[in-house]
């Protein structure tokens, strides 16, 4: 284990504050059971939890500079979903009819108004 290194992405692991977030019991106890299970076990390089932590040998450190980066280790990027295009423009296609619909009703409302005022 001496050669191994632990990278923890805790970063979404927090209580928001109004002047400083703050770690509750469930972010710290999540960050303590992933380092035990780190020093309980003879892990290999790689992942300890997907997208949180990451086992990195020495000579992995050396290949990156001895860069100490978190998102250099821990992957935590998450693919977008595919955008159905032709859905969406069907959809504000139909956000503009049912917006003239309105806009025509609130004309009527409107000459009325001013017919009786």
């Amino acid at each position: 284990m001496k050669e191994k290194t632990l990278f923890i992405d805790a970063s979404k692991e927090y209580n928001p504050g109004k002047n400083q977030n703050e770690l509750g019991k469930k972010h710290i106890d999540r960050i303590v059971e992933t380092y035990s299970r780190f020093r309980e076990s003879d892990i290999q390089t790689g992942i300890v939890e997907e997208k949180y932590s990451y086992v990195a040998s020495f000579d992995e450190l050396q290949e990156n500079d001895f860069n100490l980066n978190i998102p250099r280790y821990v992957d935590t990027f998450e693919e977008e979903e595919d955008i159905d295009i032709p859905a969406v423009q069907g959809h504000i296609k139909k956000l503009e009819g049912e917006l003239a619909a309105v806009q025509s009703q609130m004309r009527k409302y409107l000459e009325e108004l001013n017919l009786n005022g």
